[in-house]
């Protein structure tokens, strides 16, 4: 792979940007300067240095991002910021993109990666891939609610949703809620049906994988790529 090509691809930088970094003798591959762009590398085998910072080799990244209320899922938006915002730049680079949404409003668990084979699966119906929720709720929840969410209920327009599983908490107001699809505001949908209304919500996990319970509002860390293998555990 050539040098330029490389650190725009893992850095997020531009091809020209990296270029500008070669002229200024500012990225070595074992140990001795860069003098050409086209200088060809073993991304897996040449350590690599850009701007003083050793840069490791990464097919595809993966990240967990703890979204904050009020940052929308998408690669840009005119108005609001986005999850791509959030990502410090030793994580970003090109092609990145939220695999799956959340509402504005809507804080927790976002997948960003720019590996596009996995995010089609992940988010392909036949996956059923689960993401639980953390319900907060205008009225106390019903005992009814379990059964109803179950079966499998209709919302507003007609739509069935597939069965999903309610569980109680030590508060009468939130509710663990974990569905197997995702259809727009379901969550909401789902409790307005139910007669009750969602104040806050939180996605807490997607497949076998949890949100780390350190991360604050707004961080994100690496998921290791064998760490995605856990996204379609139940």
């Amino acid at each position: 792979m050539r040098i330029d090509k490389f650190a725009a691809e893992q850095t997020g930088i531009s091809r020209s940007d990296a270029k500008e970094l070669i002229k200024r003798r500012k990225i070595t591959v074992n140990g001795a300067s860069v003098t050409s762009a086209d200088m060809h590398v073993d991304p897996e085998k040449d350590e690599i240095i850009i701007g003083g910072k050793p840069i490791l080799y990464r097919q595809y990244m993966y990240i967990m991002l703890n979204k904050p209320a009020g940052v929308v899922c998408a690669t840009r938006d005119e108005l609001s910021e986005t999850v791509l915002e959030l990502i410090p730049p030793e994580l970003r680079r090109k092609g990145l993109f939220p695999a799956g949404r959340l509402d504005k409003d809507t804080e927790g668990f976002v997948f960003i990666t720019d590996d596009g084979a996995l995010a089609h699966k992940m988010l392909s119906p036949r996956s059923h891939v689960e993401k639980e929720y953390e319900v907060t709720l205008e009225r106390p929840a019903e005992e009814s609610y379990k059964e109803l969410f179950a079966s499998g209920m209709t919302i507003d327009g007609g739509e069935k949703c597939m069965p999903a599983q309610l569980f109680f908490t030590d508060d009468d107001h939130v509710v663990r809620l974990i569905l197997h699809e995702g259809k727009f505001h379901q969550v909401k949908r789902m409790m307005e049906a139910a007669g009750n209304k969602v104040t806050f919500l939180r996605r807490t996990r997607i497949g076998g994988i949890e949100l780390d319970p350190t991360l604050p509002l707004g961080g994100c860390r690496e998921i290791l790529h064998k760490e995605t293998l856990k996204l379609y555990a139940k």
